[in-house]
């Protein structure tokens, strides 16, 4: 070989020790020809001149066919490019178009976590009195004995008690029946004797009620 035909990082066939074996050119020596290694035994060998090397080596391509791979790597790049820049833009019209059904399940969402906060509050809120609770209230405060009737008129006018019903009386009536009779002695109410004097006789008055705990309040 000339001078000029070696290049430096190529490979070539060199006798080295009467043997012929593959070597690369690692760069010029300072002693004269190149620095070179022997890729049999990794070792570093000097050849003097040209007329040493008998030829170039040269390397087969990694797929057996000259620059494939690197024609394959770059179209595979290139269609993966290709996918995510129309996967972008399959999701940039989604989100351009109105979708009704998303916004009515957003819509629902807000609404249903308004609602939550609504019956959150108002569970919060101070219970209001029952029937039951302004009757002990209004004969307390009466410190005698009421009718159911009276009980109603009575706790209407303060606000203690709203009702939409036709028979406020008949509905408390029942319900101090019902605590009496479940609650026995542990009742708030208890039946109450009222008479009145009609013509010098005293006659027995019925529905009357009074608070249980009546007489230690006096």
């Amino acid at each position: 070989m000339k001078k000029h035909e070696v290049k430096v990082g190529g490979v070539y066939l060199a006798k080295v020790s009467d043997k012929v074996v593959q070597v690369r050119i690692d760069g010029e020596s300072r002693f004269g020809g190149w620095d070179a290694t022997n890729l049999a035994t990794k070792k570093k060998v000097r050849i003097k001149s040209a007329q040493r090397l008998r030829g170039v080596v040269r390397l087969p391509e990694p797929t057996g066919v000259p620059g494939q791979a690197a024609a394959t790597a770059d179209a595979t790049k290139g269609e993966k490019a290709a996918k995510i820049d129309a996967w972008k833009k399959e999701v940039a019209a989604k989100v351009a178009q109105p979708d009704s059904a998303l916004d009515k399940a957003v819509a629902d969402a807000k609404n249903t976590r308004a609602a939550k906060v609504a019956k959150a509050a108002k569970a919060k809120q101070p219970r209001k009195p029952g029937c039951l609770d302004a009757a002990v209230q209004v004969l307390a405060d009466a410190k005698k004995p009421l009718q159911a009737d009276e009980m109603v008129k009575r706790m209407l006018a303060k606000g203690l008690w709203k009702t939409k019903g036709k028979t406020p009386e008949a509905t408390l009536y029942a319900a101090i029946i019902r605590e009496i009779s479940a609650k026995g002695k542990a009742a708030r109410f208890r039946r109450a004797k009222v008479s009145e004097t009609k013509d010098g006789k005293a006659h027995a008055l019925r529905g009357y009620f009074d608070l249980a705990d009546a007489d230690k309040k006096k």
